[in-house]
């Protein structure tokens, strides 16, 4: 039963291993670079999740053509609508998380994390 039901969704199987690839990524490393590349897999992970639940076979975009209108026939457009937002979310998120970085690194000189903090401690704030 087990290896029936993963055989049938092996693509959400994917999906959440990349997320599970991104957030060991974003836990285990200390270079800030990095750990916005973790965060940007895991949310690839879940707009793929997204995509896949939002899909059923044998259907059709919702674009009505050729005079078909009965929903039984179109996808549901919700999950991705979800997808789109959530990437231009990510994107400013990611555009801010970088505009940040390079601001830490232009006073720090470093982009290791653990490093920074220490400096922060040592300056007493």
């Amino acid at each position: 039963m087990f290896g029936e039901n993963l055989l049938n969704n092996y693509a959400e199987a994917v999906s959440m291993i990349i997320f599970a690839i991104g957030f060991t990524n974003l836990l285990l490393h200390k270079n800030l670079i990095k750990k916005i590349i973790g965060l940007n897999i895991m949310d690839t992970a879940v707009y793929l999740f997204l995509a896949l639940k939002g899909y059923i076979k044998g259907r059709t975009a919702p674009i009505i053509s050729n005079g078909v209108i009965e929903a039984d026939k179109y996808i549901n457009p919700i999950p991705s609508g979800l997808v789109l937002t959530g990437i231009v979310v990510s994107v400013s998120v990611t555009a801010l998380m970088l505009a940040l970085t390079i601001r830490l690194y232009k006073r720090y000189h470093t982009l290791d994390l653990d490093e920074i903090s220490f400096r922060l401690r040592k300056e007493g704030r």
